[in-house]
């Protein structure tokens, strides 16, 4: 049987940002009736961002020219 582990809470830092009217539309589209908040929805989308980023870079170079590799999340 899996051990019980006390679940941690990640870090976070508060950044506001804007959104064009026409993305928030969509998110709230795709998250309604759902389980999921806008900021769950909008975190989760950055992370594959980042890791499609990340295999892009390891298969064609820096897909981000003029920056540094994006590393790991």
């Amino acid at each position: 049987m899996p051990r019980f582990k006390l679940p941690t809470v990640p870090q976070t830092t508060s950044k506001s940002i804007r959104f064009p009217n026409d993305v928030i539309e969509g998110v709230e589209r795709c998250i309604q009736g759902k389980d999921c908040t806008f900021t769950a929805f909008v975190v989760e989308a950055v992370r594959v961002a980042i890791i499609t980023l990340r295999e892009d870079e390891q298969g064609l170079g820096n897909s981000c020219p003029g920056h540094p590799p994006c590393g790991k999340i």
